[in-house]
């Protein structure tokens, strides 16, 4: 997905602000189920971060158009870890793996169904 800087995700130097990245991958991810015309919540539930790691590699400036590169990296009964990559041009800026759990909408995890699962294949494969 490709994202503009702007200068609201930036100091006051035009740099990237640490914590958009986590935002710029939120909206890489959320962005996946709009495409197909779903939301990244349903009847069944929704999910949380349960765990990420993050590096941060180089920085992003004011007008930059960046991609965010997302794969799927294992996927478990009620949960799933993603791999996602922020790059600009040649240059990655950002790494991260995280960790999603699914619940159901009182917060008890709750298993994914096979179609939950096909859809999460296929979206982050």
């Amino acid at each position: 997905m490709k994202i503009r800087v702007y200068y609201e995700d930036t100091d006051i130097g035009g740099v990237v602000y640490y914590a958009n990245y986590l935002k710029f991958c939120e909206r890489a991810r959320s962005e996946l189920f709009f495409e197909r015309g779903l939301m990244p919540y349903g009847e069944n539930g929704h999910f949380f971060v349960k765990n990420l790691q993050a590096e941060y590699i180089a920085s992003a400036k004011l007008g930059d158009l960046l991609d965010v590169r997302t794969h799927l990296l294992k996927l478990a009964a009620a949960s799933f870890v993603l791999h996602q990559e922020v790059w600009c041009e040649s240059r990655k800026l950002f790494a991260m793996d995280i960790t999603l759990v699914h619940v159901d909408r009182i917060g008890k995890i709750k298993k994914l169904d096979r179609n939950e699962k096909a859809l999460i294949e296929e979206m982050f494969s």
